[in-house]
């Protein structure tokens, strides 16, 4: 995750994250990845104005809730094949974006099944909304 210290837009804000979220994705350029969906691990975090995110009466519509991060990564899976983790991860970043009350978003697919000599292969993607 970047220092927030680099991102003083971002000292107003809490970090709201997913991590390891799985879910079977037909994604991949290479032929043995285009037979059948693969394991991929999603990691999200936004960042929120505390302003726009303190619950004042402990209710879920106070804030971006956990299911929107999930949704938004469902439906762009579901949508159908996709080539490269670059636009999966550009794709989710600039949805979650959309929401009026993040302002931030780090967004990170990795592909831990394509090679047996690593961990996993993956892209992360940050972008910080101008207004």
């Amino acid at each position: 995750m970047p220092s927030l210290l680099a991102y003083p837009k971002l000292s107003d804000c809490r970090r709201l994250f997913l991590r390891n979220y799985e879910v079977m994705s037909n994604i991949g350029v290479h032929d043995f990845e285009k037979m059948s969906e693969q394991r991929v691990l999603f990691n999200v975090a936004l960042f929120i104005p505390l302003l726009s995110s303190t619950p004042m009466q402990d209710e879920l519509a106070e804030v971006v809730d956990y299911d929107f991060i999930r949704e938004t990564i469902k439906s762009c899976v579901g949508r159908g094949h996709i080539q490269l983790q670059e636009t999966l991860c550009d794709e989710i970043a600039q949805l979650l974006l959309k929401h009026p009350k993040v302002r931030a978003a780090l967004v990170s697919t990795e592909k831990p099944d394509v090679y047996t000599d690593c961990e996993s292969v993956g892209v992360e993607i940050f972008h910080i909304k101008e207004s």
